[in-house]
This record gives C-alpha cells, sequence and structure tokens, in this order.
C-alpha cells in the first residue's frame, strides 16, 4: 500500500447511483474527500424509481439541492395522484389525492410551527435527478469521479484499502489507497460478493401483478395526454380488469412514460409487440407510440445482506438491501443509510470517533432494511393480488356496483401505498449502543408518525422563523456535527456536555429555542441532536455525568 504511484484519498466509494453520490455529497459537506467508482461513463437511461420521500428531501435540504431537485420531474401544477382505471379511455374507479408541487407550497404555508413535513414528498425519475446529482458532484472540491472506471479489486488490512481501477474505455489503471471503502453498487454487488456476504430473505413474490418477472418499459406517447388523461390527470395510472392488469407512470407530465407489465412467459425476452399489444388494450385503443427502452425486474424481493460490513470495507443501499419497488422505499432506504454512514465514518476519519462508532452502523441500519424490506413486501401483496369482477366494464347497474366494489377493496390500501408517513420520518434507532437512553421503543406504524423527543428517532420539526422557505426552519438551523438544543425560555445551560464536546473535540453547536410549543414537542429542556439529525440524549437538566454521555453517543 505505500508504492509511489498509489492514488490517495479518504474514502473509496464503488457505485454511483443514488446512494454512492449522497455519500459522497454527505462526506464533502464534513470536509471528508472521497473518489465515485461507477462502470458506468454517464447517468442510467432507463427510469427507475421515482418517489423521493420526505426525509429524503430533508437529506436533500441538509445539502442545499431540495430546491433545484424540486424542478425536476412533473410541472409544478401536475397533480401527483394515484389512479384506478378500468382502461386509460374507460372508467376511473379509485383515485388516491396527493398534491401538486404548487399546492404543496401552499399548504406548507399555512401550516402552524410544529408541522412535521417541512419537505413534502416529490415525484422526479432517477434519470434525470443522477444527472443533476453528477454534475453537482463535479462542483465540488472534495469530491472525485471516476465514471467509466471499474473496481477490479482490492484489500485491506489495519491502516486502510487498496484498490485498483481499470478504465473500462482503454485499460488504464489506477491503485489507489483510502482508510475507508463503501460498496454502494447496486443488487448485484460486486463488493458484498467480494467479502463472502449474502442476501438473506426473499428473492421474488409469485402472484398475479407485482410478482416474479416484470417488464419495465420506457416509452413515449405523445398524443395519451391529448386524447384520454388531460383532464384526469395522475402521475400513477393503474389499469385492472378482467383481461389484464398493468401500471403506467407519467415522467414529465407531457409524452414520457414507464409501463409495468407482466410477461406471459418466465424468461422470453420483451417483445415489442406484446408490450404494444398490452399498452394498446391498457388504453382501449390504438396510440402512437415510440419505445425507447425495456428492462426486466423481479418483483417481491425483500433482501437483507447478512452483514454491513467487513471491518474497513461497508456495505450501503441496494448493496445492502433490495426491495420491490411497491411503497418507494429502496432508494429512500438506501440514502437514509449514508446520511447515517457519513458522519460515522468522518468522526473516524478526523479523530473523535470511538473505536465502537463503526459498529453502530449495521447495529442500526439493518433493523430498518429488515423493516422496511418486509413492509415493501407486505404493500405488493396488497397490490397485487385484487379479485376483479367479471363485469366491471359494463355499462349497466350491474356494472356500476361492481366498478363501486373494486374501487372500496383498492382503497383499503392506497393510503399504505402512496402515504407511509411512518416508514419515512419514523426510522428509529432503539436499542443502539451510542443512544443514550433506556426508554421503551414507541409503537412503530407504516401510516403514522408521532413526532417524539425520545432519543432513537428523527429530530422532531418546528418552524422557528416566520416564513416557511429555506432558513425558517429549525433543521436549517442545526450544525454540520452535533447540536445541542436549548429548549424553552429557561433552559439548563448544559455547559458541562458543551465543555466535554470541546476538550475531546467532538463538534457541537448550540442552538437555543425559546418556544415553548418546541419545548414541549421534544418533552424536555436539553437535547443533544446527532448530526443525521437523529436523537441521541435528552434531558431535563444538565447532565453529571457529560463525559460518559458524550463518550457514548460517539462509540467511545
Amino acid at each position: 500500500m505505500t508504492k509511489d504511484d498509489t492514488r490517495r484519498t479518504e474514502v473509496l466509494i464503488v457505485g454511483g447511483g443514488p446512494a454512492g453520490m449522497l455519500l459522497a455529497l454527505f462526506l464533502d459537506r464534513h470536509g471528508v474527500k472521497s473518489v465515485v467508482f461507477n462502470t458506468e461513463e454517464g447517468v442510467p437511461t432507463h427510469p427507475r424509481g421515482s418517489t423521493h420521500n420526505s426525509r429524503t428531501m430533508e437529506h436533500y435540504r441538509r445539502l442545499g439541492i431540495s430546491g433545484p431537485i424540486r424542478k425536476l420531474g412533473l410541472p409544478p401544477d401536475h397533480p401527483r395522484d394515484a389512479a384506478y382505471f378500468t382502461r386509460l379511455s374507460g372508467w376511473e374507479i379509485a383515485r388516491y389525492r396527493m398534491p401538486s408541487q404548487v399546492e404543496s407550497e401552499r399548504l406548507i404555508a399555512a401550516t402552524p410551527a410544529t408541522d412535521q413535513i417541512p419537505e413534502p414528498m416529490h415525484r422526479a425519475d432517477q434519470i434525470r435527478v443522477a444527472d443533476f446529482l453528477l454534475k453537482h458532484a463535479r462542483k465540488r472540491s472534495n469530491i472525485e469521479l471516476r465514471f467509466g472506471w471499474q473496481a477490479d479489486r482490492f484489500s485491506q488490512d489495519a491502516d486502510g484499502v487498496a484498490l485498483m481501477a481499470r478504465r473500462v474505455a482503454d485499460g488504464r489503471s489506477e491503485q489507489w489507497q483510502a482508510r475507508y471503502l463503501v460498496g454502494c453498487d447496486g443488487g448485484q454487488s460486486a463488493v458484498r460478493r467480494a467479502l463472502g456476504i449474502r442476501y438473506s430473505g426473499y428473492d421474488r413474490l409469485e402472484q398475479a401483478f407485482l410478482g416474479g418477472r416484470m417488464i419495465s418499459t420506457y416509452l413515449r406517447a405523445p398524443t395519451l395526454y391529448r386524447d384520454y388523461l388531460g383532464q384526469r390527470r395522475a402521475w400513477m395510472y393503474w389499469v385492472v380488469n378482467p383481461e389484464l392488469r398493468s401500471t403506467l407512470f407519467t415522467l414529465n407530465g407531457e409524452d414520457e412514460f414507464m409501463f409495468y407489465t407482466k410477461p406471459k412467459g418466465s424468461d422470453a425476452p420483451p417483445d415489442d409487440a406484446a408490450i404494444r399489444d398490452a399498452l394498446f388494450r391498457s388504453i382501449g385503443a390504438e396510440a402512437p407510440v415510440e419505445f425507447i427502452g425495456h428492462q426486466p425486474w423481479i418483483a417481491g424481493a425483500a433482501l437483507v445482506a447478512e452483514r454491513f460490513a467487513d471491518r474497513r470495507i461497508l456495505l450501503a443501499g441496494d448493496a445492502a438491501h433490495l426491495f420491490t419497488p411497491a411503497g418507494g422505499f429502496g432508494m429512500n432506504t438506501g440514502i437514509d443509510d449514508v446520511a447515517n454512514l457519513s458522519w460515522k465514518l468522518t468522526a473516524m476519519l478526523r479523530g473523535w470517533g470511538g473505536k465502537l462508532l463503526l459498529d453502530s452502523y449495521e447495529g442500526e441500519r439493518k433493523p430498518i432494511a429488515l423493516r422496511n424490506t418486509r413492509a415493501a413486501r407486505a404493500i405488493a401483496r396488497q397490490v397485487g393480488v385484487l379479485d376483479i369482477p367479471a363485469g366491471v366494464e359494463e355499462d349497466s347497474p350491474t356494472g356500476a356496483e361492481q366498478r363501486q366494489e373494486l374501487g372500496a377493496q383498492v382503497s383499503t390500501y392506497l393510503g399504505t401505498q402512496f402515504a407511509p408517513i411512518g416508514i419515512e420520518l419514523g426510522a428509529r434507532y432503539d436499542g443502539s449502543f451510542i443512544v443514550a437512553s433506556d426508554e421503551a421503543a414507541p409503537t412503530d406504524s407504516i401510516v403514522q408518525y408521532i413526532p417524539t423527543g425520545q432519543p432513537g428517532g428523527r429530530t422532531p420539526h418546528s418552524w422557528l422563523g416566520a416564513g416557511r422557505g429555506i432558513g425558517d426552519s429549525l433543521y436549517d438551523r442545526l450544525g454540520i456535527g452535533f447540536t445541542l438544543l436549548r429548549l424553552g425560555p429557561k433552559p439548563a445551560d448544559g455547559a458541562g456536555l458543551a465543555e466535554t464536546a470541546r476538550i475531546t473535540g467532538v463538534p457541537l453547536d448550540i442552538l437555543d429555542v425559546v418556544d415553548t410549543a418546541t419545548r414541549d414537542l421534544y418533552g424536555a429542556d436539553l437535547v443533544l441532536v446527532r448530526p443525521d439529525q437523529h436523537i441521541a440524549w435528552r434531558g431535563a437538566k444538565s447532565p453529571d455525568d457529560a463525559s460518559t454521555i458524550i463518550a457514548r453517543v460517539v462509540g467511545g
């Protein structure tokens, strides 16, 4: 590891997808240098998930990029609804309403100070967001990009990690050395496999729809809005009738769509004619269409790596857990992984992290991966199995009654599928050895989030400014490292915590919030917030054992 031609950085990141790019950006925010290796020279050309949930949007906000990302995807006035139809030219049977960007901004402006959603969910396909992240990362001085480079092999010892990388275009190689390596290289992760770490769980779910082998088709259909969708716009269109089931997502609110179908054969390649036929039957008529690309995938996966780390090499994103897309949890869970991991790597690199701190990464994130993959699979089961009446398309009293029954059946799970706010904001690290608390874990829920100052969970939100823009949120005023919140009109000073942090080199800011409603939300006068915005400790007075608390929350 000491050859003169070896290049050096602090963290090597294998994989330039959402998790890898966000890890690099988080590390950059902490002043840590990284290199991102990605086999492909550019961003993906086939759309994947388009759900950036509220927690992910909060992470983007911390990085200063939530505003630009909100400009991607659907037009500001386009509804984010999910709607069910017999056919796109037929009957609408159910709709879950979700506000457009314009409507969300109006709703936020009227929210009370302790409203918990400063950043509503956003819909923008990964092609557009990935392109933005790549361009943004190129401007960051701490990030070096190696797109079009294959990470061939790596090794580690007590001092660090060595990586041999090869440029795909011409075979040119580079030797790199760093303190840590993170595999963010997807479900087929070469890093995970090289470490001998296996997935455990379910690799598929066999059912009528959203189960087993599926085909995702990226297409352009210039007349769909004009002829069928313009007066009943939605973000996602589900087609259900006795003949077929399919799903259509709008990508730009104009002419680009992603189309999900389940092929008849389990191994046959995507067939243009069959998919065109399925699209026309989903519409109920023929229409101009251009296929841009097809991609097979397996629905129903709920897989979690047996381990998230091997000494100085760690896993994040799809390399650590693989989801079925129901609920939109996959990418968002990966981004939450790297929000957790980035500050811990920083602490170890800067010398204020305890010897056990990195062990807490798997201890905190693996239970969340298990929770979220199970939730996604449960939602997929609900969505995939529907009792579709034979006469649901009839223009008759019987048909109307059957459509009402089918709509009621669908409505039983729409909130779970499209508004899982408990999954989005309710991730908790109860029982983690770096959370200074012995309080019992609160009840978990997919669809409900109850803010609490109990250590382990997300820091409850509060608007501190008169407005509802950047700078007005409590989150905008937290430090990059730890933050000690002193709450209420007459809080304890917390001097012992601040002094211990100073002596031990732990970065800590102090934020005074005199608002009584915010203090009541937290149920304490003093709250110690981690760099990832989770609560590490709370108390009604300055602790007598400040040194013990600081040592614990940094893994000492």
